[in-house]
C-alpha cells in the first residue's frame, strides 16, 4: 500500500510532467514552466527553480531545492538517502546525483542490496556536464566540479576539482563577466567586432 502511494503522490506526477513538457524547446520559458510544474512533487523548493527536459528525479520526497537552482536536461538525481542542493546550485547536462549505491553480498551485486547516505551541494556550486557524485558526500560552497570527473569524497568551499577521482586542481576564483543577458550578450559581440575592424 506505501508503494502505491509513493507512486501516486511523487512518481506518477512527475512522469506526467515530462510526458507533456520535454517535447518543449530548451529555453527560459519553458525551464521555469517544468520547474514550477515540479515544485510541489519535491519535499522543499525555493523560487525560480528550473528544469530541463529528460530529468529523473527518484524518491523527491527526500530532496530539498534552495533558490535559483537549476538542473539541465538529462540529469539524473537519486534522493534516497536525502539530497540537498542548496541556493544558486547548476547542475550541467546529464549529471548524476546518487544517494544510494549497491553492495556486493557472496561475491554479488545483484542481490546484495543497498546503502543510502546524503548528499547536499553547497551554495553556488556548478557540476559540469556527465559529472557523478556518490552517495554521502558533501560539496562545499562556490565549487566548480569539472565535465566527467567522479565525485568521490568531501570537497571543500571555492576550489576547482576534475578528474576520476576528483581532486582539486585550484582554489575558484571570482572572475568579472562580460555579459549577464541577452542584451548585453549583443552588445559584447559588437564591442568585440568594432575592436577587430580598429585592429584591421
Amino acid at each position: 500500500m506505501r508503494e502505491l502511494w509513493y507512486q501516486l503522490r511523487w512518481a506518477l506526477p512527475l512522469w506526467v510532467i515530462g510526458l507533456l513538457t520535454n517535447w518543449l524547446p530548451e529555453n527560459r520559458i519553458t525551464l521555469r514552466f517544468r520547474g514550477s510544474l515540479t515544485r510541489p512533487f519535491l519535499s522543499r523548493c525555493g523560487r525560480n527553480f528550473q528544469l530541463g527536459a529528460y530529468v529523473t528525479l527518484r524518491e523527491t520526497h527526500r530532496m530539498e531545492v534552495g533558490n535559483d537552482v537549476y538542473i539541465a536536461r538529462g540529469g539524473w538525481m537519486d534522493a534516497t538517502g536525502g539530497l540537498t542542493l542548496e541556493d544558486e546550485v547548476v547542475l550541467g547536462p546529464y549529471v548524476v546525483i546518487s544517494t544510494s549505491q549497491h553492495v556486493f553480498r557472496d561475491g554479488s551485486v545483484r542481490f546484495g542490496g543497498n546503502i543510502a547516505r546524503p548528499v547536499v551541494v553547497g551554495r553556488g556550486t556548478w557540476i559540469g556536464a556527465h559529472a557523478s557524485v556518490k552517495c554521502g558526500t558533501g560539496i562545499g560552497k562556490g565549487t566548480l566540479v569539472g565535465a566527467n570527473a567522479f565525485v568521490a569524497r568531501d570537497l571543500p568551499d571555492q576550489v576547482i576539482v576534475g578528474g576520476v577521482p576528483a581532486r582539486i586542481i585550484k582554489p575558484n576564483e571570482d572572475r568579472v563577466a562580460e555579459f549577464h543577458s541577452r542584451q548585453d550578450y549583443e552588445r559584447f559581440l559588437t564591442r568585440v567586432r568594432d575592436a577587430s575592424e580598429e585592429a584591421d
